[in-house]
């Protein structure tokens, strides 16, 4: 399992440009089994090597800044790629509404330190990336955060095996939900473990 993407990996823009269409349609296969809604407004979208593969060349495609913005786009993506002990996901509420989303991001603040995935009851709290801090001075939280579920061993066993129930949760007291982690999703996902 690849677990870092390097310049030698970046495909010229001309060569993205001509597989952009296939690219795009078999990273939104891949990802339908990596996509778990939790609740009315939160989704979590589990990164992995492919995933950040198609992000950073999307971005040199819609950005155009050649090579210049690869060592960006690295810095930024790479770290959302698994290391074998962990699921990465980025987690993003969405509401349509400017307004309505405004007024819930003040009231789900400090969301990311209630974030987790419960395996078999047991909590594998969420770490939130640290680039930059996703919950202002006003309260008001960010839309998107990034975060790692560092697992034991004995935790990746359990995950692994189908009669452990695994759930994806948000646990803030004013957006307390969950979401049980399909099979399809499972399979997908125990390969990050490795």
């Amino acid at each position: 399992m690849k677990k870092e993407i390097t310049p030698a990996d970046i495909l010229p823009y001309a060569t993205y440009a001509k597989e952009r269409k296939e690219r795009r349609a078999a990273i939104a296969a891949l990802k339908k089994d990596r996509r778990v809604a939790v609740g009315p407004h939160a989704t979590f979208y589990f990164e992995n090597y492919d995933t950040m593969f198609q992000q950073i060349h999307e971005m040199l495609h819609i950005e155009k800044g050649g090579d210049e913005q690869v060592a960006d786009e690295l810095r930024a993506y790479n770290p959302l790629i698994p290391q074998g002990n962990e699921l990465v996901a980025t987690v993003m509420f969405e509401i349509e509404d400017p307004v309505r989303r405004d007024a819930f991001l003040r009231q789900i603040t400090w969301v990311e330190k209630h974030l987790y995935i419960d395996v078999g009851g047991e909590h594998v709290m969420g770490e939130a990336e640290l680039d930059v801090e996703r919950t202002k001075a006003d309260g008001k939280t960010s839309s998107v955060h990034f975060v790692h579920f560092r697992f034991t061993p004995e935790q990746i066993a359990k995950f692994r095996d189908p009669a452990v129930p695994v759930m994806a949760v948000v646990g803030h007291e004013n957006y307390h939900h969950m979401a049980m982690l399909p099979p399809a999703t499972r399979q997908a996902l125990a390969k990050d473990f490795a």
